[in-house]
């Protein structure tokens, strides 16, 4: 039995240790562990066992005995809590326990344990403690420290540093608890009254330690803290001063608690009244005190004991916070909650600010709802206004529940929760029709009419807001119906189609006039009178057709206005074109006096216009846009509202005249050079060939025509001019693709960017850095900052100070990129700067610049036979050798002086550089110094620095020698003869030597100045290698090439930090990878290859400088570096680094905090925390543990990382919460928030509570609950991320949030320049300040592969050059996704940061810049700044991606924010918004479009006959412009021009040459293939969202992709997207080259069919091209045994679509769901039938027969092809009973088959090309069928028909699959074909001298070789 014991100990305590090693890492704090890391949630949630268990830990070696108490009792609360033990994890952790106290009381004499003193024992104990940690002296400084209002050095002196100070009053907490629980057995005569006294003090004292424990955010306002000192910031003291409870307001109850160690406040009393959670309240507590703190910070620093807010400062944030309020207020015309500014006082303000943030913090999702928010604040803030007027406070009436109850949330929030969960259930996840359901927009909406009141106050519950939908009826909208159809497109632009409706008719009359501008041209061009009206009757019509679904909730002036635009719509169009046909009637009169028409109509379309023009101008025009707001007479306004409907959002969208003009400029070059090139180029061509057709007469057509006769062609002139007005409709994009990258390349270029590109160039440059870096990156603050008492006066000490203030900041950069890996320990020390601060007047630049510039000065002296003067002037070609030569000089001048003690020597050194500067000034030093010995004198000085650099001050006498040495030959052999003689003749000095004193010791360096100098000397005299090419690492050139050229460029000046405005960075997160673990580090793949392998190969260098920086050598194994827990952690985040990880974005992020302390330490505002001396040096040392600054860091800075699951993550023991715990132990400021879900059971009943936390790391490195909100329910109503980032937002801080993806990084010389991008919001950028700062990104995923580099510069293009032209100067960047940073406070109160409906916001980031736009947002962009950002490296983690964002776009077409923005943007603006948004995706969609619409017009004319006709005809009438149109015109529709931008990003930020080199090796790597097949990506999701929907968010995956892709899973990805559609192209293309006439031959049809031919192979290959090992022999073999087995497993309920064909069959079809879909689908089918048709007329065995009889007997064929193809795939189960019979069929039907196609070949005209032909024909009918099958499956399904649909989909897909497969096997058998695809793949690793090709064979291979 003992030995079961042991055996069990021994687990418990293996089980705890590892679970120790699993925390294992250096946080900020303990680590939990031993069994109080092992405490069950239960548990820990409702007792402090897991802080008593700890405190046992720590005093386990100090006094055993009381540890077994503490653990005893830690048993005891643990068995009273859950006495079963039902609790997850509970009995195991109490069995462990148990086992451990058992180990406690094992004592090594057997001795028995007398518990009857254990309380003394305890008592004792805990004296004893106190008295050696000095806790009362402590409470006692505290106290002090409190009255006081500072911070002095007096804590330095207790040498209690932050973490061990908390680590006692944790372990003193726990004793209390501990003596607390057993008191009550205790004598309280003697050690029981003393305990009870003891905790009457502790709890009656406002000082006690224990505040050090209550959990706090930012600012620890329920209990003073000493480890914190952010309390005594002045700001912040006046804050929470402002808002404490005066004598003035309501008293509350008696009975009312004030929760901590604080004052009552104002939150107090609003808790009260309205029932708010306490956590809500602390949250926003701490919020308000922040924000005013920080508004205060701006205006200047509060003074005095007791600082005040300035009343400015309340002004600016109650305005800020309420601006939307008063906004909407004022759009209803309702009185505010308040009569005037001036009438209420600060306190009220605040009240009313208070009152919204606590409303706002537990709204939940009716955060979405702001105008919501403002109707709830606008009734509770009257509320309260009648309560502080009131003596006495009293709950709300309107938060008091039928049993007396005050709970905001369930009286207030709850009603309207269940009422949009209620609607979300509707939308069935995402599948259902959006007009089914209200979404978020459809709710707020409602507040935005003055009817909302009708709701009341406590809100009507049957009011129609809260009426619950109620079966399959639905319920109104709002004013917006989101219909699925393509009209959007028009409705939401239809300025812009009309437009060019009107500009092609005018163009094309004027072409067919012959460019003849007379009277009856003008006639002709204004029947684009009629065209206007009727296209804008159309859009009457749309607006009145898909408002349908809203008419029943639709506010009556929206419907009445849609009626009245109907009619006059109607009106209009009529009646102007009934006047025009008049004026034609006038016309062809010709009657030269008949005019009369033409006046009216040319006067009624001149008001007309004139009228349109001039709302136009009142509306759009920013001049006259004020004067319209002004005028309130009701006929104007009338005429305003029917021109533009009155929403609360995009009243103003206006910009100033400057901004409005540029962009005017820009769109009118764009339509010049459009209209020129249509009318020249598309349009003029086309008239005579048009002329031609129609005047043919052709009856001899090749097939039976039906429609094509008697119409003069007009089938044949469709198919001629539709490319081109496809052409014409999509080339505008082009040219707007050329104009923004000319302008965004002169606006770059002005910009300064690019001006450093090189490494060399950064060289050449640097001695300017340090005052660029002064003039933006230093605070004014830091320039005051004295440095040893230097003056400025000359430029020589300006230039030496500007050194001295760059150099920590430079270093520290420095020091960064080497804990990153990317630079080496020499490396780091050659880049470093010194510090600049000592005496030495010169300025002392990097070794980097200097090294081996003296041994090269050192040559030129030796070959010198000239002038002192020739020979300085040939150093100081070379600046830096010049720097090199004065440093040395003076540094080994200062260092003789400061080692030389005796009087004697310190007379030679002074003499002699008393001579040479003597000689210098006269010119003679190469007289005075004899310079062939200046090597010899060098040596010796290079031997003594080898001496002093060693730091041990026992070489003194060697050092004192090496001395004399350089005495000796400086004397006897430097110095010419003459000097010689008198040095040697110079009797003080000569007696000395003579003496032995001369030199016999020295001074011994101390001074870190002097040690400084004598370390750079020795390097400077001793490194011999050139630092050209230092740093040698890609990444950290790159990095510090573009911070140091963006010192140069334009930013606001940068703020102390105490000034700078405070920002938030927030993350969303779901499950993604946090930290690579161990075994997915070492988990191999098909090929052998792991992960770390592969960084290994990748980054060569950085893997040598990781081992480097960890103490390994180079030939360290994996297997060593895992014996070692330290060295694991370290490998674990260094390839967590390399990768698209959490754990990288957190450092990266955490990066602005350490700039902030950084920045803050320099500048030295000094409270006495720090003892911090103005006078001494400028240095960073130190700066991390500075309390001030962590402080001062803490106030400006929060890090929110919004992990949604990671509660349910803790409760599985998930890997990513264990690694999420280890980021916050790692980085005290970082916070997560997450959603926790408990079960509650009432009354039978379970339902799921939802609370929306914020955790910390504490002491013990355990997750600390900081705050727990209650939701009214399931958060996740909409989309994921938005609801995510909603139910976090609260927990926020500051006036600016940065929005991060998990995927992305930042660099710490970025997080520098953060300061100076947050004064962008005060800058001036036009009408508005900022409210989104749009950040440049870097995507660091392009290194390896080719389509990472692809998608990189296509990213990099759009991050940068498109987003600078869409800020400047159109003045439409929205926001698209990543590092922009928000404006806090105008979006909190505006609807958050995204949009969450379901589906219609699956682009959620976009929405929040068109949010902010409508609501008189600014958008701006700046590129001095960037952040890391990943993107996806695989081409189908591209393509998901691609589909994802083209899904999305889809949305937007259907959405209201588009449809607003496209009605309220002025023309041009609005032209700029349709073009960089949905129109990129409409504009990729006709290019599609065109390919078919050429292609079928060229199908039509082959399958006619027409083209040989119209062909002949040209050749007679010899006219070449037919040819030009028939032939030339399709060239366009690739493209090419779209690369423009790409071009133009490299030429300014790589240069010309570079530029050149990058864009021909891009298309060598075939880049355009790439594009070719994005294009076909793209416009398949757009398109079918459109259509069907289904947008959704596509999981990428964002791993490293260097895998092969087997065939099957391509061909399951792309079959439908691009597959299906290039086989229907090539098809065409056959068909073309097959019956098309072309007069060219070979020649004409490669130039027509190029670009087809292009897109078809794109579309085929690019996915085997661009797969690794694509054309590799084995990979094809056991690609096509997986693609076989796939296609021909039958699956089943369950199986995936990844494993059977079946089931993935099956999933490709669930986008058809609605009757619209099935209808649209049918027609779109029908084009397939068109083959059939055509090719049966065009066979030998049918001759000239054009009858409709030959094409009804093919389909009596294909009906016996399809009965014989089914007796073949006839099921072998089916046909078990009767096998015999069936096998018979086949052989009778193979027989039959054979026999009549030899019949009919021999007997009739039947040939073998007509058989090919037949399958030609037969296979598009084939498909068509299926489709149309597949669209009406029930049908299929009820005729019993389905199985067999399901077996010719199965043969169509093998067939499309072996067309793709044939020519990937035979090229797979040729080696050099994989060779080949290897390097064009990886063609960037190989340059790099990677190992890929290791990687590309796998490392099993390599093993094995």
């Amino acid at each position: 039995m003992a030995r079961v014991s042991e055996n069990w100990e021994r687990l418990v305590r293996a089980t705890l240790t590892r679970e120790q090693l699993r925390n294992a890492g250096p946080g900020h704090g303990r680590t939990a562990s031993g069994i109080a890391g092992a405490v069950p949630p239960s548990l820990a949630q409702t007792t402090n066992i897991d802080l008593i268990l700890q405190a046992a830990d720590e005093i386990q070696a100090e006094d055993p005995n009381v540890a077994r108490i503490l653990c005893e009792q830690a048993y005891t609360m643990a068995q009273n809590l859950d006495p079963s033990s039902d609790g997850r994890g509970v009995l195991q952790f109490k069995t462990g326990l148990m086992s451990v106290i058992k180990q406690k009381l094992a004592k090594k004499d057997g001795a028995r344990i007398d518990r009857n003193r254990d309380i003394e024992n305890l008592w004792e104990f805990y004296q004893r403690y106190k008295q050696r940690h000095r806790v009362d002296d402590i409470q006692r400084e505290e106290q002090r420290l409190q009255e006081s209002g500072t911070f002095s050095s007096t804590l330095d002196e207790l040498r209690l540093r932050a973490s061990e100070m908390k680590k006692v009053v944790a372990t003193l907490r726990a004793l209390v608890d501990v003596m607390e629980s057993l008191s009550d057995d205790a004598d309280p005569g003697g050690v029981g009254g003393l305990i009870k006294e003891e905790l009457r003090k502790i709890k009656s004292s406002s000082t006690t330690l224990t505040g050090e424990l209550t959990p706090y955010n930012i600012v620890p306002l329920e209990a003073p803290s000493l480890t914190n000192p952010i309390r005594i910031f002045p700001e912040v003291k006046g804050a929470i001063s402002s808002i404490r409870y005066t004598e003035q307001f309501p008293r509350l109850p008696s009975g009312f608690k004030v929760s901590g160690q604080r004052d009552a406040d104002m939150f107090d009393l609003l808790e009260y009244v309205f029932g708010f959670q306490k956590d809500n309240v602390r949250n926003q507590r701490e919020n308000v005190v922040l924000m005013i703190a920080n508004a205060q910070c701006r205006l200047g620093m509060p003074t005095g004991t007791d600082p005040k807010i300035d009343e400015k400062a309340i002004n600016e944030v109650f305005l800020k916070v309420l601006d939307n309020y008063i906004r909407w207020c004022r759009y209803l015309r309702m009185r505010l909650a308040w009569n005037s500014l001036e009438a209420i006082n600060r306190d009220r303000k605040l009240f009313l600010v208070s009152l919204y943030f606590l409303i706002w913090g537990e709204a939940a999702n009716v955060r979405f709802l702001p105008e919501c928010l403002c109707y709830i604040f606008h009734h509770m803030a009257k509320e309260l206004d009648a309560i502080l007027d009131h003596g006495e406070a009293y709950p709300a009436s309107s938060c008091t529940a039928t049993d007396g109850s005050v709970k905001f949330l369930e009286q207030i929030i709850c009603p309207i929760y269940e009422i949009q969960a209620a609607e979300a259930d509707r939308n069935n996840n995402g599948k259902a029709a959006h007009s089914a359901w209200r979404n978020y927009d459809d709710f707020n909406e409602y507040f935005w009419s003055r009817a909302c009141f009708e709701l009341g106050w406590p809100m009507k519950k049957d009011s129609p807001f809260l009426r619950r939908p109620k079966g399959r009826r639905r319920t109104g909208k709002s004013s917006f119906v989101e219909h699925r159809t393509f009209l959007h497109l028009f409705r939401s632009f239809h300025r812009l189609w009309i437009f060019l409706a009107l500009m092609l008719q005018a163009l094309t009359i004027i072409a067919f006039k012959d460019g003849d501008l007379d009277l009856d041209t003008l006639k002709t061009v204004l029947s684009i009178g009629p065209s206007f009206a009727i296209m804008n009757f159309v859009k009457s019509i749309l607006d009145v057709l898909l408002t349908f679904g809203a008419y029943s909730t639709a506010r009556g002036m929206a419907v009445s206005r849609l009626i009245i635009r109907f009619f006059w719509g109607g009106l209009t169009s009529t009646a102007i074109t009934y006047l025009y046909l008049k004026v034609l009637q006038e016309r062809n009169s010709r009657n030269a006096d008949n005019s009369f028409y033409f006046r009216i109509y040319i006067l009624v379309l001149g008001v007309y216009a004139g009228l349109r023009l001039f709302l136009a101008l009142l509306l759009k025009f920013p001049a006259c846009h004020t004067l319209s707001d002004m005028s309130d007479q009701s006929f104007f306004q009338f005429f305003k509202w029917i021109y533009q409907e009155r929403y609360f959002v995009g009243r103003g969208l206006y910009e100033k005249m400057s901004d409005y003009c540029r962009y005017v400029i820009f769109w009118l070059v764009i339509f010049g050079c459009k209209f020129t090139f249509a009318y020249f180029l598309q349009i003029r061509p086309l008239v005579s060939p048009t002329r031609i057709i129609r005047r043919l007469r052709i009856n001899d057509y090749s097939w039976h025509d039906l429609i094509s006769k008697n119409n003069n062609n007009v089938l044949t002139i469709v198919s001629l001019w539709a490319p081109v007005v496809a052409i014409y409709l999509m080339d505008i994009h082009i040219w707007y693709t050329l104009m923004s990258a000319i302008v965004g390349g002169v606006i770059g270029a002005r910009a300064r960017l690019g001006e450093i590109r090189s490494i060399q160039m950064l060289h050449k440059r640097f001695e300017s850095f340090p005052g660029a870096f002064v003039k933006n990156l230093a605070s004014p603050q830091a320039k005051r900052l004295p440095i040893s008492g230097q003056s400025s006066q000359d430029s020589q000490d300006t230039n030496k100070l500007n050194a001295a203030m760059f150099a920590p900041v430079w270093n520290e950069i420095i020091i960064s990129l080497r804990e990153e890996d990317f630079i080496s320990n020499r490396e780091m020390d050659l880049l470093s700067i010194p510090s600049n601060t000592g005496s030495l007047r010169l300025v002392q630049w990097p070794l980097f610049l200097l090294s081996s510039k003296i041994l090269m000065a050192i040559d030129l002296a030796l070959d010198c036979k000239d002038t002192q003067t020739d020979l300085w002037g040939r150093i100081c070609k070379d600046e830096y050798m010049a720097y090199a030569v004065q440093e040395c000089y003076y540094s080994i001048e200062k260092i003789l002086y400061s080692i030389i003690v005796d009087h004697e020597g310190r007379l030679w050194v002074e003499r002699i550089f008393r001579e040479i500067n003597a000689s210098i000034s006269e010119g003679s030093l190469v007289i005075t110094l004899s310079l062939k010995k200046l090597p010899l004198a060098l040596s010796r000085f290079t031997a003594l620095t080898g001496l002093l650099i060693r730091n041990d001050p026992e070489l003194a006498k060697g050092a004192a020698k090496a001395v004399y040495e350089v005495y000796d030959v400086v004397t006897h052999d430097l110095v010419s003869s003459d000097l010689r003689e008198a040095l040697d003749t110079w009797n003080i000095v000569a007696r000395a030597r003579d003496e032995g004193r001369l030199f016999s010791r020295i001074r011994w360096p101390d001074d870190p100045e002097i040690k400084e100098l004598v370390k750079r000397l020795h390097l400077l005299l001793t490194v011999k290698d050139s630092a050209a090419n230092v740093p040698k690492n890609l990444e950290a050139r790159r990095r510090l090439q573009f911070f140091t050229n963006s010192l140069f460029m334009k930013m606001p000046s940068a703020k102390p930090v105490s000034e700078t405005l405070p920002f938030c960075v927030f993350t969303p997160y779901y499950s993604e990878t946090v930290l690579y673990s161990t075994s997915e580090l070492q988990k191999e793949n098909e090929d052998g290859i792991s992960i770390l392998f592969y960084l290994q190969k990748i980054f060569p260098d950085e893997w040598d400088n990781f081992l480097e920086r960890i103490g390994r050598g180079a030939s360290t194994g994996d297997d060593e570096l895992q014996k070692n827990s330290s060295d694991t952690l370290e490998l674990r985040f260094w390839a967590s680094y390399r990768g698209q990880t959490l754990a990288r974005t957190v450092r990266g992020m955490m990066y602005y905090r350490r700039a902030l302390m950084l920045q803050s330490f320099l500048e030295s505002r000094s409270l006495g925390v720090d003892n911090y001396s103005p006078n001494s040096f400028i240095t960073s040392q130190g700066y991390e543990l500075s309390r001030e600054s962590r402080a001062q860091a803490d106030l400006k800075f929060t890090y929110v990382v919004s992990c949604q699951i990671y509660g349910q993550q803790k409760q599985r023991k998930a890997p990513e919460a264990a690694d999420i715990a280890l980021l916050l132990q790692r980085n005290e400021a970082l916070r997560v928030a997450f959603i926790h879900a408990d079960e509650s059971t009432t009354e039978g009943k379970t339902t799921k509570v939802f609370y929306s936390k914020l955790v910390k790391a504490d002491i013990n490195g355990k997750d600390q609950e900081i705050y727990s909100i209650k939701l009214p329910g399931d958060p996740k109503l909409g989309e994921g991320k938005p609801e995510n980032q909603n139910h976090a937002i609260i927990f926020t801080r500051g006036d600016a949030v940065q929005t991060i993806d998990m995927n992305q990084d930042n660099y710490l010389e970025e997080a520098m320049k953060m300061r100076n991008l947050l004064e962008e919001f005060h800058a001036n950028h036009g009408l508005r300040p900022p409210t989104i700062l749009g950040v440049r990104e870097h995507v660091f995923t392009g290194s390896v592969s080719s389509l990472a580099w692809f998608m990189s510069n296509q990213e990099t293009s759009f991050v940068t050059l498109g987003q600078r032209v869409l800020a400047t100067p159109l003045k439409v960047r929205m926001h698209y996704g990543h590092p922009d940073v928000f404006d806090r406070i105008f979006h909190i109160t505006r609807g958050g940061i995204s949009k969450a409906s379901r589906v219609i916001n699956i682009s959620e980031d976009i929405y929040s810049g068109f949010n902010s736009t409508l609501r008189l947002g600014n958008i701006t962009h700046h590129e001095y700044i960037q952040v890391g950002k990943g993107r996806d490296v695989g081409l189908n983690q591209i393509a998901l991606f691609e589909g994802k964002v083209a899904g999305g776009n889809g949305e937007q077409v259907l959405s209201r924010d588009v449809y607003r923005l496209g009605q309220l943007f002025d023309f041009f603006r609005m032209l700029s918004f349709f073009y960089t948004t949905v129109g990129f995706y409409v504009c990729t969609m006709m290019t599609v479009l065109t390919v078919y619409i050429f292609l079928y017009g060229r199908a039509y004319l082959a399958f006619s006959g027409l083209d040989e006709h119209i062909s002949r005809e040209a050749r007679i009438l010899g006219n070449t412009a037919l040819d030009a149109a028939l032939n030339a015109q399709f060239l366009v529709q690739i493209g090419v021009f779209t690369a423009v931008p790409m071009i133009m990003g490299f030429i300014l930020e790589l240069g010309l040459l570079k530029a050149i080199f990058s864009f021909i090796t891009m298309q060598l790597q075939l880049c355009s293939v790439f594009f070719t097949f994005s294009l076909g990506t793209r416009t398949h999701y757009f398109g079918r969202t459109i259509l069907h929907g289904g947008a959704k968010y596509r999981a990428t995956g964002r791993g490293f992709v260097v895998r092969h892709i087997k065939f099957a899973e391509n061909y399951r990805l792309y079959s439908r997207s691009h597959f299906v559609k290039a086989l229907e192209i090539a098809l065409l293309l056959i068909v073309y080259i097959a019956y098309a006439y072309a007069q060219g031959g070979a020649v004409t049809y490669i130039l027509i069919t190029l670009s087809s031919w292009f897109l078809v192979i794109s579309w085929l290959f690019a996915p085997y091209i661009f797969n690794p090992s694509g054309f590799e022999w084995q990979k094809t073999v056991e690609d096509f045994d997986d693609w076989t087995s796939w296609l021909l497993y039958r699956g089943g309920v369950g199986v995936k679509g990844d494993n059977s064909w079946e089931s993935w069959w099956d999933e490709e079809q669930m986008h058809i769901q609605t009757m619209r879909g099935r209808i649209l689908e049918t027609i779109l089918s029908l084009r397939f039938f068109v083959f059939q048709y055509g090719v049966v007329y065009k066979l030998h065995l049918t001759g000239k027969d054009t009858s409709l009889a030959v094409y009804g007997f093919s389909w009596v064929v294909l009906v016996v092809v399809v009965l014989i193809f089914k007796i073949f795939t006839y099921s072998p189960k089916k046909s078990a009973d009767f096998q015999l019979v069936m096998r018979f069929s086949q052989g009778v039907a193979a027989i039959g088959l054979v026999a009549a196609v030899c019949l009919v070949v021999a007997f009739t005209n039947l040939t073998i090309p007509d058989l090919f032909a037949s399958i030609l024909a037969f296979i598009p009918t084939g498909w068509a069928m299926l489709s149309l099958a597949i669209t009406w499956r029930r049908i299929v399904w009820s005729l019993g028909l389905w199985d067999s649909v399901r077996e010719f989909a199965r043969m169509y897909d093998a067939g499309m699959g072996m067309i793709i497969f044939v020519p990937i096997a035979l090229l797979s058998w040729f080696p050099f074909i994989s060779t080949f695809q290897s390097r064009l793949l990886f063609n960037q690793a190989f340059s790099r001298g990677l190992e890929i090709s290791l990687i590309l064979a796998g490392n099993k291979a390599n093993v094995e070789a």
